[in-house]
């Protein structure tokens, strides 16, 4: 297998100018949009399609499949996409990934029986996943490392702002108007990324430094010298070049396995906090509640405090810390999981939920806001942060593989373990996963705050225990800071 992340942290004396790093990232990032809008699409439409006087009816078992077979398309689009992006370079490769997203709405378009829907949920899930490989790989590879935080975060940012346009968009459009504009989001993407610069370490890779130079003078600025930045892409391009590494790498170095359990595990328990489920079903969870709020002006709430609380990680993440930030998240989310859980035990054991129905949308509203300070981001910065670059192609489609493998499991099932368990248990379910994730996080998890990319090697590579004296402290400053900035 190639190696898709030849580098992504340059130690540069210099400070460049930032304003076309933040032009490149945000029109790849449109690609997101595409992401948040295919994720968003069952939760409007499903509730539809359910009604007798629908085009198509379709029941339950079957929305569950259209659900979440999206992600099995996700895994399938994973394993390609970084020897795809070696071949042809992160610029093309990710311009030919508007193809998957464009033919998945044509066919949503023409679709007059069930199975065209699910074959065109696998097409779009084909180019989700490989977006969440490509997008992230970019992005690391055009930042300088006083950015790398802040663009980071703006892969979640932009997929929540597809969420968000998706929700909005379903509650309003008729279901063909919905899909042609899910569809201009492609063409948006591919009139605003084309006249983006390459990843100037994959034009180094291929021994093409006279564009390596040319496009860092674009993102960096005209006063910027690149030589330095160059000369260390370079050595490390010939490094990686000179190696020959393995997926055993993985397990065989103890430091990329350390690098690997904090990788998979968070993006594990990003998944078992059910946050696909609560995406993908969030009208019918509302509809279920028995709420006093409108379904759709619910979803649409919850998915507006997500896109406004990406915002603010991306601003907070290089001040309080990935690892503060990660057991905030998973904290607050256990605790809105399970009063969502009591709310539904409360109604089906007949209680009286009339003066209770501000909790539901209160429930999903801070579940939201805790998901996307941490759990939502920072996985995808972690899997970026921690390897080395001859390990991280590897390591990178192992954690996207795991991450889709694990939003179809949460999605496939969880419509028979509402039915099967009911809503309390369901969500007290997530609850348990979120409460270990904080445990998790607390032993497991490197911070990476502030830290070179050597740094935080020298850091993997030290014996368990060593190097947290003081770390609690350091914690507890951070989460202070969060709130001062």
């Amino acid at each position: 297998m190639e190696d898709t992340g030849m580098i992504t942290e340059v130690p540069v004396h210099q400070t460049g100018r930032k304003l076309w790093q933040y032009l490149a990232t945000i029109s790849a990032c449109t690609m997101a949009v595409g992401v948040g809008t295919a994720l968003a699409w069952t939760s409007p439409v499903l509730p539809r399609l359910y009604k007798e006087d629908s085009w198509l009816v379709i029941d339950p078992e079957q929305g569950s499949w259209v659900g979440s077979i999206l992600a099995l398309g996700a895994i399938v689009g994973a394993i390609p996409s970084g020897p795809m992006a070696d071949k042809l370079g992160r610029k093309k490769a990710l311009l030919l990934l508007s193809a998957p997203f464009l033919l998945s709405w044509a066919i949503i378009i023409l679709a007059t029986q069930l199975w065209l829907i699910i074959a065109a949920r696998i097409v779009v899930g084909i180019g989700v996943g490989a977006t969440c490989v490509l997008v992230p790989i970019y992005v690391s590879e055009i930042a300088e490392t006083s950015a790398r935080g802040a663009l980071g975060a703006l892969f979640q940012f932009f997929l929540t702002v597809g969420i968000l346009f998706g929700f909005v968009l379903g509650t309003v459009m008729n279901y063909t108007a919905f899909a042609i504009v899910c569809a201009l989001v492609e063409v948006g993407f591919l009139a605003a990324f084309v006249w983006m610069p390459e990843s100037p370490v994959w034009l180094v890779y291929e021994k093409r430094e006279s564009e390596a130079r040319l496009a860092l003078t674009v993102l960096r600025g005209d006063v910027y010298d690149p030589s330095e930045e160059l000369a260390e892409m370079r050595r490390a391009a010939e490094e990686t070049t000179s190696k020959k590494s393995s997926i055993f790498d993985l397990v065989r170095v103890p430091a990329t396995r350390r690098a690997m359990l904090a990788t998979l595990g968070s993006m594990f328990f990003q998944q078992m906090s059910g946050i696909n489920a609560v995406i993908f079903y969030t009208t019918t969870i509302f509809q279920e509640s028995g709420s006093s709020i409108s379904p759709d002006i619910a979803s649409i709430i919850v998915s507006l405090v997500q896109t406004v609380m990406s915002v603010v990680a991306a601003v907070i993440v290089d001040r309080a810390g990935r690892k503060p930030l990660l057991i905030f998240s998973s904290g607050v989310m256990s605790v809105s999981l399970v009063a969502l859980g009591l709310y539904f035990k409360i109604k089906v054991n007949g209680g009286d939920v009339s003066t209770l129905g501000w909790l539901p949308l209160t429930s999903l509203a801070l579940f939201m806001i805790a998901f996307s300070v941490g759990l939502g981001p920072i996985p995808w910065m972690l899997m970026g942060e921690f390897f080395t670059a001859e390990t991280k192609a590897f390591a990178s489609g192992l954690a996207v593989m795991l991450n889709w493998f694990l939003v179809f499991l949460v999605t496939k099932t969880y419509p028979a373990l509402n039915h099967g368990l009911g809503a309390d248990v369901t969500f007290w379910m997530f609850a348990a996963s979120m409460a270990i994730a904080v445990a998790f996080t607390h032993f497991f998890i490197l911070e990476t705050k502030g830290k070179s990319f050597q740094e935080i090697q020298q850091e993997l590579q030290e014996r368990e225990g060593e190097g947290k004296k003081g770390e609690k402290g350091e914690e507890v400053q951070s989460l202070l800071e969060m709130f001062v900035f």
